[in-house]
């Protein structure tokens, strides 16, 4: 099978050197450090938010996963779930951006549902890993987008009810695209054929593990967010004694 070489976080990885594949673009490095100085400036809505934003994005950007997912895509999908699933909402939480008009709930919804599905098919995905400005764009559309959901379903503005629906629709659409990943009865993601194979995985092992992570794994933020929205809602409805 061809090599496909991952432009952006590097060779794949291999288990013997996995913990020595640090990715230190000094771009990126940068763009953490102008970040850190925003939120230790005081100028974020919710500091310990922003921290922990910035800690992920090192993991998933900075640390060996990021040749990891060269590797796997299972890895790859892990980044993309931490990413959306958890960098985002921190952003959300700590850039809130109240100046700015809310779009409406429901586009905001379906556009990240689209982008998702988009860079998860394989052909958009290959393509995505091909140069290091379809890195980015893929990167940062999967980002951009979860934190306009996640700031929509944060926003005092939006009814409760109407924010649980979103997560719902959110977890069912990453569901349905996990199964069908998982039940792919052949490997799909050609960037990834030459590089299982040292982790032990065939090719659609991986796969079928990428399906799972995303049917599984990725809801649990989701419904961390729910449990907690449904009690704050629950909380604010109690009267007074």
């Amino acid at each position: 099978m061809p090599y496909f070489l991952v432009a952006y976080c590097g060779p794949a990885a291999v288990p013997g050197s996995l913990w020595l594949r640090w990715n230190t673009d000094p771009l990126l490095l940068a763009a953490l450090a102008a970040l850190a100085f925003v939120v230790a400036s005081g100028r974020s809505n919710n500091a310990r938010a922003g921290w922990a934003a910035i800690a992920l994005m090192a993991v998933v950007f900075v640390s060996p996963l990021c040749a990891l997912s060269s590797a796997l895509f299972s890895a790859r999908v892990t980044h993309h779930i931490i990413l959306i699933a958890a960098v985002a909402p921190l952003l959300a939480l700590a850039f809130p951006l109240p100046r700015f008009v809310h779009p409406p709930l429901v586009p905001v919804v379906a556009a990240h549902a689209v982008i998702v599905w988009f860079w998860h098919a394989p052909g958009p995905y290959a393509w995505g890993l091909s140069t290091v400005p379809a890195y980015w764009l893929m990167q940062l559309t999967l980002l951009g987008s979860a934190w306009l959901m996640w700031r929509s379903i944060f926003s005092p503005s939006v009814p409760t009810g109407a924010a649980l629906m979103a997560l719902v629709a959110t977890i069912g659409h990453m569901g349905l695209l996990g199964a069908l990943i998982v039940f792919a009865p052949v490997p799909l993601y050609v960037a990834h054929f030459a590089t299982t194979a040292a982790w032990g995985l065939t090719p659609l092992a991986d796969q079928q593990l990428a399906g799972l992570l995303m049917w599984v794994l990725a809801m649990i933020p989701y419904l961390v967010a729910g449990l907690r929205l449904a009690w704050s809602g629950l909380h604010v409805r109690e009267p007074a004694l």
